[in-house]
């Protein structure tokens, strides 16, 4: 049961969601920043829905990467280690494209909080180059884990 007030909770998040960015000229990577506070719990997943997603040219893919910075003090991790956002998955048969991302902090870090608006990964484009004699016609229907289904 969905009521007006969650309806105004949601919309007043997704109306917060910053775009990523680099935070200087020479940064590789677009800073995403967390919807909304979040407490990390050594060795507990936290999924975060970014909120963002991401139209490509063909022959480019969107690497997310952590937050140097959270990995060094706090050990913090992205769980499936580097996110791969193909140029298919966004607005396909049966995916919208929204970017989620799951991390985790190691056991001697009992207890991490970020804030909303905090940076907390980073998505770089890649150029990428296929083989001469790649044949794949395959096209996505879903999400995650769903081309080799």
């Amino acid at each position: 049961n969905v009521t007006n007030e969650d309806d105004d909770e949601i919309r007043k998040i997704y109306d917060s969601i910053e775009l990523p960015k680099r935070s200087t000229r020479l940064s590789a990577g677009y800073d995403f920043h967390m919807p909304v506070a979040k407490v990390f719990n050594s060795g507990v997943e936290v999924l975060i829905p970014t909120g963002i997603k991401c139209k490509m040219e063909e022959g480019w893919v969107l690497g997310i990467y952590p937050r140097s910075g959270l990995g060094f003090k706090y050990k913090m991790r992205l769980n499936n280690t580097v996110g791969i956002i193909d140029g298919d998955y966004y607005n396909n048969e049966n995916n919208e494209g929204h970017i989620m991302v799951k991390m985790s902090i190691e056991k001697e870090y009992e207890l991490h909080k970020l804030e909303a608006g905090d940076a907390f990964c980073q998505g770089i484009f890649t150029e990428f180059g296929i083989t001469e004699d790649d044949e794949a016609e395959g096209t996505r229907v879903g999400g995650m884990g769903s081309t080799d289904k």
